[in-house]
């Protein structure tokens, strides 16, 4: 039988590399979009964030989405950093969220409330996301636009509670292998993985309409 954590990896790598790929993230990256698009960027993750977090509390608690709720993962203190450096002390006047975003939260707030398999899915994508491809962000963040080193404008890559994110992630895999789910309940989850990965492609997509390269 193979492992959870497994089955999840496998079941969604199509997403993954789909919206690793994506032409916004790769002209950002490439330094072929100013600083204004990775502020857009960051604040269209303050929204995910919100959602994410805002509903942890109730979760803790919970068989299944209780062992993930790990407060050393939380970011919405660090995107709030980042924006008020990116945009200013009065960031949150500005905040806007694409329609595309407003989706991917809502869908991940509504999970929040309702389907606790669902949330560790959601959960799953976003923070491991992070640990991992999140770190090369990071750094071409700080060679493109000379932030300081794991400073203001990414702090949210930077995970000062995690000092091993290879023995957190090992660690993290094996709370999904040994969650309190079904195989009927492992397939939906596995499927919610898939979807949030195509919610965050498509904010990816609106951001690249946002933000075309001048020909």
């Amino acid at each position: 039988m193979e492992p959870f954590s497994t089955l999840i990896r496998t079941a969604s790598h199509e997403q993954h590399t789909e919206a690793e790929t994506s032409t916004f993230m790769s002209d950002l990256l490439g330094g072929r979009l100013g600083v204004a698009a990775y502020a857009r960027y960051t604040e269209q993750l303050w929204f995910v964030y919100e959602a994410l977090e805002s509903g942890a509390g109730r979760l803790a608690a919970d068989p299944v989405a209780g062992p993930f709720i790990r407060p050393e993962l939380f970011r919405l203190t660090a995107l709030e950093r980042d924006l008020a450096h990116l945009r200013g002390p009065r960031w949150r006047a500005g905040l806007s969220a694409l329609p595309a975003t407003r989706a991917y939260a809502d869908r991940v707030r509504g999970c929040a409330e309702h389907w606790p398999g669902g949330y560790v899915a959601h959960h799953y994508t976003r923070y491991l996301g992070d640990l991992s491809g999140g770190q090369i962000i990071r750094d071409r963040a700080e060679k493109t636009w000379g932030f300081a080193k794991k400073g203001d404008g990414v702090r949210f890559y930077v995970f000062e509670g995690v000092p091993n994110p290879a023995a957190f992630k090992r660690s993290y895999r094996e709370l999904l292998d040994a969650a309190d789910v079904d195989d009927l309940e492992k397939q939906r989850v596995v499927a919610e993985c898939k979807r949030a990965f195509s919610l965050n492609t498509a904010v990816f997509r609106a951001l690249g309409e946002e933000f075309p390269l001048s020909a």
